[in-house]
């Protein structure tokens, strides 16, 4: 009998090999992004205090006319560098939760950085 392979525990042992490098300061917190199906979320988290700064997602009112889509992706990106710039965060590290940078997630990097942030 064959197995078929689980993709998001793939995806999670991916996420933890990143992380294991990467880390967010005070100075230089962590951008994460996870995606869904049906909605996208991206959050900037200080690892070293273990608190979330800012966030946003689709699920939000905001944004109730958007889905998981690209579209969706880059409204999110630039919301969430207009929320960091609001909160004095203008460089970051990019986690992108194990995920390929293709589609929905290098959507929303590319228009976070051409909202202003760096990374």
């Amino acid at each position: 009998m064959f197995l078929k392979a689980d993709k998001n525990k793939a995806r999670q042992k991916r996420h933890l090999r990143v992380r294991n490098h990467i880390s967010g300061t005070a100075a230089r917190p962590r951008l994460n992004v996870y995606r869904s199906l049906a909605n996208i979320y991206a959050q900037i988290i200080d690892d070293e205090k273990g608190i979330t700064l800012v966030s946003a997602n689709t699920q939000e009112k905001a944004f109730a006319n958007y889905g998981g889509n690209i579209e969706a992706a880059k409204a999110i990106g630039t919301e969430i560098a207009k929320r960091a710039l609001d909160k004095g965060i203008k460089e970051v590290v990019f986690d992108r939760g194990g995920y390929v940078y293709h589609g929905r997630v290098a959507a929303l990097a590319e228009a976070a950085r051409e909202a202003g942030l760096k990374f």
